[in-house]
This record gives C-alpha cells, structure tokens and sequence, in this order.
C-alpha cells in the first residue's frame, strides 16, 4: 500500500480521501434528512394538535351546553321560583318538586339540586331516585366551610359557573353547574333567589370526555386562573377551586415546571382571552416529564375555561421511523460515490450542492419547483430518488392538509349546526346575521328577521313526553325550510324558539312569508300529536342598527304577538 521510499502511493492516498468523503457525505445527508424530518414533523404536529384542540373543545361543549340549557329553564321555573319566594310555604312545596322531578329527567345525570337563599334549603335528587320522598337533604350554613361555594357564588352575583367539588354531606364528587335562580316576578325586583344545577359524576366526566384512550395525546381544562378543572389523574385536579386560596390551588405549574414555559402558557391564555376571534388557537412547546410536549391552547367561551391539549410528538410520530429511509438513502449515496470515485469532483460534489440546496427549499416550502441537476448513471438513479421522495413529501403534506381541511369543515359545521334538526344553531344564525347587517350598511338592502315561539310547546312535553317534543320540533323545522326561499336562512335559536332571516325582502316578502308559515303550522298534524300554532315577532333592517336593536325588536314584536292571545305574528316597524 506505501511505495518504497517515496511515500504512500496515489490510490492509497485516493481511498482514504474518497473514504473521508464518504464520511463527511454520509454525516451531511443525514443531518440534512433530519432537518427535513424535523421541519415536517413540528409543522404535522402543529396542525395535529390545531385539529385535537377542535375536537376536544365540540366533545365537552355538546353535552355540557345542553345541561346549561336545561338547567337555566329551570332557574325561571314558575313553581320553582314560588317555592324560592316563600319557602316556609308547604302548599308551594309539592307543585315545585314535581318540576324538580321533570328537571331531573331531562338532565343527563338525572340528578338536580336546588339551594334556596332564604332560608338555605338544599334539595337533591339522584338517578337512583335515592332521595325520592326526602328531597331536602340539609340547610345550607354559611360558617360551615362546604357550604361557602353557595354564600360565594350569591355575594358576587355570577349567573353561571362550573366547579368541580365534593359534597361532604352527600358524599359524591362532581362536575358541577351552578346557575343562579334570579327573581323574574317578585316585588323586589332581581333578587336572587337560591342557585340551582346538576352535578355529572366527575369518573363518569372523566372516562368519557377527557380520559380518551389516544396513544401521546392528554387534554386536560383549566379556568380563567390556572387552576386544573378537569384531568385523566383526579389527584391534580383543584377541587373547590372557586373557594380555595391562591396559594392552595393546583394550577398548570404542577405540570409545566420551568419558570419561562409557564409565564408563557399564562401570557397566551390572556392573550386567548382577549383575542376578537375566540375559536383562535395557539401552540406552546414545553417540556413535561423530561418529553418534548407541543401544546394547543384555546378559551371555551361558552364554559369560561380553557382547553390545552399535550401532544408528544416523539411519541406519536418518532424520528426513529425515517431511519431506515435515511439508512437506505445513504447507502444509495456511498454505493455511487464508490462507483464513481474517478469522477468525484465532478460526477458527486457538484450534484450534491445542488441536491443540498434543493433540501433546504424543500424544508422550507414543500411545493416549491425544484432545480435539480442532471447526471449519468447512478447519480441520476440519486436524483431520480430525490424527486421521488420529494414528490411524496408533497403528496402526503397535500394529503394532509386535505384532510385538515375536511375535518376544520366537519367541526365547524358541527358547531354552526343544531343537531336535532339540523337547521343553523344560534351561533351559525349570528354569523349570519353579522354578515347580513354589514352587507346591507354597505349596500342599504334591506333584509327581515321572523322571530317564531311555538304556543305552549312546554303543554306538548309535559303531556306527550320529549320524544314526541323532539318530534315537533323536527316537524316545524322542516316546514320552516319548506315554507321559506332557497336563500334565506332558518335557525334554532335556542329550545322552541326558531330565528328567520330574509334577504333580500320587501314588505309583501315578507308578509307571504308569514302567512305561510302560519298556514303550515295550523294545517300540521299527526296521529299522535296535538294540533300546533305558533306565534311570530318580526321586523325589517337596512344594516343602520345595531344586530342586538334588531334582535330586540323582534323579540318585543314577538312578545307582543305572545300577550295578544297566540297563533299570529306581529310585525314590528
């Protein structure tokens, strides 16, 4: 291998320098792959984590607006509100537990509480019916420590809250929604009467909305301080958090410990919190446990708390599954160096600048067109592989972002869409409505608002149950579609009560409109269900107001129509 006296020899010398290139070659292609690999990956798991935001957010709003719903009815309950007024009243007790009994149906859980201010009453009921015939489970003690959640939440006025917490005297943890029972008919005007709500049993919470068995994914809810709300390990959670001191509340700080990473979650919380667009949702990387942790962050608005959702990246998608592509890649890359260690400068190094280059654009923008060079033999091969790989990376990041795509679409239909009858929810209809007042300013076109109640849709619950209500409700709401244009829009505003916005409209429009609907509804029926009327509030807009003055006056047209004996619409100038 060394020639006598005058040294190594030109091919040792040769090998060892086309061996070097070999390394410094491999070692290159491998750091550059990586960066690849890396860049696609952060960029994956950002939109994965965007995507699993969404799709927590819908899990626990769904069954958590439906309870609220309820539970607000149940707050304005006439008999309820009575019983409320004058709790020492025993001939008001039995009309009011019929309704607590009615009301625990309908929720979920099938159990409610109501907790009276004037004399500190606590009723309860379970979905065993245990406390059938003993509903007043205790009095409420404002020096006694558990019972400062209720004395907390009358002295600051809050109409909703959600607050997980156990109940010594009833011996149950749970979800708990507090809404407050405020005075609508008395002589004192808006005095709050008690808090009443439903409790969901925090392990049943748990194993069907945040427990959801996904390999690197956790999720976990927080209020508008910090504090852990609901988590798959209970023993994180901050239970009572509504009335326990700062210094004792477990907040995100259990989990995220490094100084900086934390002030950062609480900075994009605010930020969240003060944002215009409140679907917005920001990514945090941190580090949890020693893994690498990208987190989706998003305000719920509807329940005053926030989502965060902990994606592991290594978990979920490994570096390690490239390996064998790199490995092969390289292999690939050293069989032509050696094939062509004759024409190395300019056979290998000017075609592998070029692919480096070509690398870097394609970490930065995967649809970026690619100059690559031209060679022979296994270097084009190279090439060839290179643009093959390239073009699978810009399928699958297509593929990809279709799908994200398709599945941003899915959710925000679902969250625009009310499920039973599959008109606009209220949200879809205040888009709508948005849009339409800021069109018709631009452009003076006027549109109509049909505000609808359906005449005593509680009669047809009560007395036919709530699968025949649900029936009605589906039943009208298909007349609705039939009865208007094809672009007009029709909503479910909230229980029995649909929104109808017209546009463009003119007087007659409108007044058609209304008569059809009314026409329809009076000439429905069917074998098991009461004859049904309802009656309309309505009123027209060129974009000049407000959407809320707008809202009013067909609420007060409605009112109106309501107090003048049902069954007709009134139209409000």
């Amino acid at each position: 291998m060394f020639s006598t006296g005058k040294g190594m020899s030109l091919r040792f010398r040769f090998s060892i320098i086309t061996f070097l290139l070999l390394i410094a070659a491999s070692v290159l292609t491998y750091a550059l792959v990586a960066k690849i690999v890396s860049s696609v990956v952060d960029s994956w798991g950002r939109r994965v984590v965007e995507i699993q935001v969404l799709n927590d957010s819908a899990r626990i709003l769904q069954p958590l607006e439906r309870e609220i719903g309820i539970a607000q009815e149940m707050a304005g309950n006439t008999a309820i509100q009575s019983l409320a007024r004058h709790p020492e009243d025993s001939g008001l007790f039995e009309p009011a537990l019929s309704e607590m009994e009615n009301y625990r149906q309908k929720f979920q859980s099938h159990s409610y509480f109501v907790a009276l201010n004037r004399n500190g009453s606590y009723y309860h009921n379970n979905a065993e019916n245990e406390y059938s015939g003993s509903e007043l489970r205790y009095y409420l003690n404002p020096e006694n420590e558990a019972d400062i959640w209720f004395y907390r939440l009358i002295e600051e006025g809050l109409d909703f809250h959600l607050n997980v917490n156990p109940d010594a005297e009833l011996g149950i943890t749970n979800l708990w929604i507090d809404i407050l029972m405020r005075d609508i008919a008395g002589d004192i005007g808006d005095e709050i009467l008690g808090v009443v709500g439903t409790g969901i049993p925090l392990e049943v919470f748990l194993s069907e909305v945040v427990n959801v068995h996904q390999a690197g994914v956790t999720t976990l809810f927080v209020d508008r301080y910090g504090a852990i709300q609901l988590y798959r390990d209970p023993e994180m959670i901050d239970y009572a958090s509504f009335v326990k001191p700062e210094q004792d509340k477990h907040t995100i700080d259990l989990l995220l410990t490094d100084p900086g990473e934390c002030a950062q979650a609480y900075a994009i919380m605010e930020k969240l919190l003060e944002a215009d667009d409140l679907q917005k949702i920001e990514t945090l990387k941190a580090v949890i446990g020693g893994e690498q942790i990208l987190a989706g962050i998003a305000y719920l608005p509807t329940i005053g708390w926030y989502e965060i959702s902990l994606l592991n990246i290594g978990e979920i998608m490994p570096v390690s599954r490239f390996i064998p592509a790199i490995i092969i890649f390289i292999l690939i890359l050293i069989g032509v160096l050696i094939i062509l260690s004759l024409f190395l400068r300019i056979e290998i190094f000017k075609p592998i600048g070029a692919l480096e280059k070509a690398t870097r654009r394609l970490g930065k923008d995967s649809h970026e067109e690619l100059d690559l060079p031209s060679g022979k033999g296994e270097i084009d091969a190279l090439i060839k592989s290179f643009a093959s790989m390239a073009d699978a990376i810009r399928f699958y990041t297509d593929d990809l972002e279709k799908q994200v795509e398709a599945r941003t679409a899915e959710l925000k239909d679902l969250m625009l869409t009310d499920p039973l009858t599959g008109l606009l929810n209220r949200r879809g209809m205040t888009e709508r409505l948005k849009g339409q007042n800021e069109r018709s300013a631009r452009t003076k076109e006027t549109f109509g608002l049909i505000w609808i109640d359906i005449d005593y849709f509680k009669e047809v619950n009560d007395s036919f149950g709530h699968a025949m209500g649900d029936t009605v409700l589906t039943a009208v709401s298909s007349i609705f579609i039939e009865s208007i244009r094809p672009y007009d829009h029709a909503s479910r505003w909230g229980g029995d009560e649909f929104l109808i916005l017209l546009s463009p409209e003119t007087p007659d429009d409108l007044r058609r409109i209304i008569d059809r609907l009314l026409s329809s509804i009076r000439s429905w029926s069917s074998p098991d269900a009461p004859s049904l009327t309802i009656s309309i509030g309505a009123t027209t807009s060129d974009g000049g107001e407000s959407i809320d003055e707008v809202l009013q006056r067909a609420d007060e047209a409605l009112y109106s129509a309501k107090n003048s004996g049902r069954n007709r619409a009134v139209i409000a100038d």
